[in-house]
């Protein structure tokens, strides 16, 4: 990939609020950690899938567009999405510390448009997860969500999607910095996963060593699967 100038900051978007990206595919339980990671740093939760089905719910027009993207499991237009989450960030500049996104970006030219047009994120967690076990969590949640995503049929084109265009994002950020990524395996109970992410968020902050959990974590064997910004 050849060198380009790039815009690491928006004027619009407030300084010194970090962004953070959490990235993995249907069902690796990014709602579950962002719920954890608001809770523990304050930072403003932005689901690109939730701010969408928001406008499918009220009749708006993006919604009426997208409704039929997202139950054939396709991605919907990144100027969409886009504005969507920029409008929910500048409505909310001056209340939070962070923004927390999951579910964007999922193609790599999404990936490319926010770095162009907000910044770059301080943190990229992907949420490694089989497939075999995302199926089972979707279709458990399937019984009890209303989602019109949340079946076999949509799943399957979910996965498919998931696999040719936001799989790619992952590599791209990797490439883009070292360290900006850490690829966390979803598998294990919730707190388990968590330990991980916390102590990569206690990272970039400059603050690993002020919890002894995340400071032993860092010098032993085991952050060997983590890299920090």
């Amino acid at each position: 990939m050849g060198q380009r100038k790039v815009c690491h900051h928006n004027p619009n978007l407030p300084k010194g609020r970090p962004i953070i990206f959490v990235l993995g595919g249907p069902g690796s339980g990014k709602g579950t950690q962002c719920d954890r990671i608001v809770r523990d740093f304050g930072y403003l939760h932005l689901s690109a899938g939730d701010l969408l089905r928001d406008e499918v719910k009220y009749g708006t027009e993006i919604g009426q567009e997208c409704e039929q993207l997202m139950k054939d499991g396709k991605l919907v237009p990144v100027e969409v999405t886009l504005k969507l989450i920029k409008k929910a960030m500048k409505e909310n500049r001056n209340s939070t510390t962070g923004f927390l996104i999951d579910g964007f970006p999922r193609a790599v030219d999404q990936a490319e448009v926010f770095e162009k047009k907000v910044g770059r994120p301080k943190l990229v967690v992907f949420l490694d997860c089989p497939r075999e076990e995302m199926e089972k969590r979707l279709l458990k949640r399937g019984e009890t969500s209303g989602r019109s995503d949340d079946n076999m049929d949509t799943i399957l084109k979910r996965f498919d999607t998931f696999l040719l265009e936001s799989m790619p994002v992952v590599k791209y950020y990797d490439n883009l910095q070292p360290g900006l990524v850490i690829k966390v395996s979803s598998v294990p109970p919730p707190d388990d996963v968590y330990k991980e992410i916390y102590c990569a968020i206690l990272g970039f902050r400059g603050e690993m060593d002020t919890d002894p959990m995340c400071a032993a974590l860092h010098h032993s064997d085991s952050c060997d699967r983590l890299s920090f910004a």
